[in-house]
C-alpha cells in the first residue's frame, strides 16, 4: 500500500460525507482510508456505514478520543501506506484524478521524504484563493517562524513519524507546526513541491480564538525546541524581515527604502564621528 489517507471527525457528518465522497470518487482506487470518528452523536458513524462499499481498503472506528492529535496519531498506528496524507472532515480533494497524480509525481522526484502541492481556500461567502505556500523555495526557520508548511496537500513519508515521532498530543492547535519544525528545520528533510491544486481547505471553522491560542501554543514550542538567544532574535526581527521581502516584489518601493536607510546610516556614522572627536580631545 503506497498511500494512506486519515480523516479525523467530531460530530460533523454532513462534513464527513463531502470529505468521503471526494476520497471515494479518486480514479486512483487502491489507497488505504482511515476514518477516525470521535465518538460522535450526529449520524456520522451513519455516514461512514453508507458509503463503506465505495471504498477498496477502509478502516474506521468510532470512540472518545483525547483531542484532534490523540485521533492523528490513532490513524497513524493503524496505517500501513508508505506515505500518510491527513484530510480532516470538511476538507475535500480538488479534483478525481488529483491523487493519481500526485503518485506519480512522487515517482517521478524519487520519492522524496515529503511532496506537497496547493491548498485551495475555501471561505464561507464563496471566494476561493490558491495557497502555494513555501512554492518549491527552500524552507527556513524564519519561513517557519512566520508560518507553515500545509498539512493538507502534504504526503508524508510514514517512516518519518519512526524517526520524529508522533503529533505532540499536550497540543491543542500547533502540534503539526511543531512536527514540521523538527522534520524540516531540526531534521533538515527537504520537501519536493508540485504546482497541483490537490485539496480544498473548509475555512469557516477559523476564529480569532483559534489564531489567540495558535499565537501562544507557537511561543511554548518555539521555547521548548530552540535557545532563548534563537527565539530571541525571531522575535524582534522577523516581522522587518518580513516586510523587507514584501518590498523586494516591488523594486521601486525597495530602492526608496534602501536610499532613505542609506541617508541615515551616513547621517548617524557623521554624527558618530563628531561625538568621537570632542570626547578625545
Amino acid at each position: 500500500m503506497i498511500l494512506s489517507i486519515i480523516t479525523i471527525n467530531r460530530n460533523n457528518a454532513a462534513g464527513l460525507e463531502k470529505t468521503m465522497r471526494s476520497v471515494a470518487a479518486q480514479t486512483f482506487k487502491e489507497l488505504e482510508y482511515i476514518v477516525i470518528d470521535g465518538a460522535s452523536t450526529d449520524g456520522s458513524v451513519e455516514v461512514i456505514k453508507s458509503l463503506e462499499s465505495e471504498f477498496a481498503h477502509l478502516k474506521w472506528v468510532s470512540e472518545p478520543d483525547a483531542g484532534i492529535y490523540n485521533a492523528m496519531n490513532k490513524g497513524l498506528r493503524m496505517a500501513s501506506g508508505d506515505y500518510i496524507q491527513i484530510l480532516n472532515s470538511a476538507d475535500c480533494l480538488a479534483a478525481p484524478e488529483v491523487t493519481e497524480r500526485m503518485l506519480e509525481e512522487l515517482e517521478k522526484q524519487g520519492y522524496p521524504s515529503i511532496l506537497y502541492g496547493n491548498m485551495v481556500k475555501c471561505f464561507s461567502d464563496g471566494r476561493k484563493m490558491v495557497d502555494k505556500c513555501f512554492a518549491g523555495q527552500e524552507i527556513t526557520m524564519l519561513g517557519m517562524y512566520t508560518g507553515t508548511l500545509n498539512h493538507d496537500p502534504a504526503y508524508i513519508r510514514r517512516d518519518l513519524f519512526e524517526k520524529y515521532g508522533c503529533y505532540d498530543e499536550s497540543l491543542k492547535i500547533v502540534s503539526d507546526w511543531k512536527w514540521y519544525l523538527q522534520a524540516l528545520i531540526l531534521g533538515d528533510e527537504k520537501p519536493q513541491y508540485v504546482d497541483m491544486d490537490v485539496t480544498l481547505f473548509d475555512m469557516t471553522g477559523i476564529s480569532e480564538t483559534n489564531k489567540e491560542l495558535d499565537k501562544k501554543e507557537r511561543e511554548m514550542v518555539l521555547e521548548q525546541l530552540f535557545p532563548k538567544a534563537v527565539v530571541g532574535d525571531y522575535e524582534r526581527f522577523a516581522f522587518p524581515i518580513s516586510q523587507i521581502k514584501r518590498l523586494q516584489r516591488h523594486p521601486w518601493a525597495y530602492k526608496l527604502m534602501w536610499f532613505v536607510e542609506r541617508c541615515l546610516f551616513k547621517m548617524e556614522k557623521r554624527k558618530n564621528r563628531k561625538t568621537a572627536i570632542v570626547r578625545y580631545e
